[in-house]
């Protein structure tokens, strides 16, 4: 395994083919290296723009250990690997980030108690493994709280609100009966995350803060750099994420989800260890992108310029939004980013576009 700098025409291999793998492997051939896409579906977005895609099952460690020794360094691109398959993967290659980010983000237990391990803030939360154990939670965190499953969740899913003692048991049955975590209401203004990335030698740079707007638990809209955000408190987010990553020895793109309290307080809401839809802003207002930017940490180039020279305005589209792709794609003003997903359904993420304007003074 080759410790300096990979040069132009490694092989850097992606673990998961979704949209982000797609985007990945599209920054990393820019960049002239050969990108191998592992994944279970072999017409996964990513396998059409990547150099090699492999398709088994992540069990198969056969095929785990025959992808990662062709491959100079690896990656991943969601968080829900499981973390046996990282570590054969990385038994036969350079793995960054390490299995050590997936481990502490795939547990909303883990992560929540990580964060505040290392002087940052979240709302009050309890773990709950059944529902006897509501009742002591709830005095905990107080009512309002979100009832969350411990693993797996993401987009809304797996998720339920207890706003009287009475929705207990409805939300334990909502969430499938699972192991879970109860969060404290955050009372914040607004949402607003920090995507940053962090060099092998432990430099961290970050993307100026985006407001984001959600919709039945899913991003419909990021907006950057977000308004009314002071140097003071992006001095902060990047203190925050500087921590988290440091906490980590994370190698690569990451984001902190924040709930900003107003007055310069934030909270941390999650931690992704990868890159982000909060960060898709990046590929058209900034000279480096995220996507770019990951590829250049996982092979150990020095870290690119994050400053934008645009504001933008991220809208995910979602299900059918992708049918107009034709009017979208003859606005001169938008920026049209499309998945190669086969086929569109309800809450489904087909696409994006960011619209671009000047950077206020």
């Amino acid at each position: 395994m080759s410790t300096g700098p990979l040069a132009p025409g490694s092989v850097i291999g992606i673990l998961g083919g979704g949209q982000l793998g797609r985007m990945l492997a599209m920054a990393g051939a820019k960049l002239g290296f050969d990108i191998h896409i592992f994944d279970a579906d072999p017409d996964c977005p990513a396998a059409r723009v990547a150099a090699r895609s492999w398709a088994a099952p992540w069990s198969d460690d056969g095929a785990v250990e025959a992808f990662a020794a062709r491959c100079d360094a690896i990656t991943y691109e969601f968080e829900n690997i499981p973390v046996h398959t990282v570590s054969v993967a990385a038994a036969a290659s350079c793995l960054r980030p390490g299995a050590r980010s997936l481990e502490l983000t795939q547990d909303r237990i883990t992560e929540k108690r990580f964060i505040n391990s290392v002087g940052v803030a979240t709302v009050p939360f309890a773990p709950v493994d059944g529902l006897a154990d509501l009742p002591a939670a709830i005095a905990l965190t107080g009512l309002p709280a979100l009832l969350k499953t411990r693993r797996f969740g993401y987009d809304g899913k797996g998720q339920a609100w207890i706003r009287t003692p009475d929705d207990a048991a409805g939300a334990w049955e909502t969430i499938g009966e699972q192991p879970a975590i109860l969060e404290g209401a955050a009372g914040f203004v607004r949402e607003l995350s920090v995507v940053a990335a962090r060099s092998i030698d432990g430099s961290v740079k970050a993307w100026p803060l985006a407001e984001n707007i959600h919709q039945d638990g899913i991003l419909r809209q990021s907006t950057a750099p977000a308004p009314g955000v002071d140097a003071a408190l992006q001095a902060r987010a990047l203190e925050i994420a500087t921590a988290l990553g440091d906490g980590m020895d994370h190698v690569g793109v990451f984001a902190v989800e924040l709930f900003d309290l107003g007055g310069g307080r934030l909270l941390v809401n999650e931690i992704a260890p990868r890159v982000h839809n909060t960060g898709h802003w990046t590929m058209d207002a900034c000279g480096c992108d995220q996507f770019e930017q990951h590829i250049r940490a996982v092979a150990g180039w020095p870290l690119g310029d994050p400053t934008p020279h645009s504001a933008a305005v991220m809208t995910n589209l979602i299900g059918h939004d992708v049918d107009d792709w034709k009017a979208l794609a003859s606005d001169p003003q938008v920026r049209l980013h499309l998945y190669g997903k086969r086929k569109a359904r309800k809450g489904r993420k087909m696409g994006h576009v960011n619209r671009l304007a000047p950077l206020r003074g």
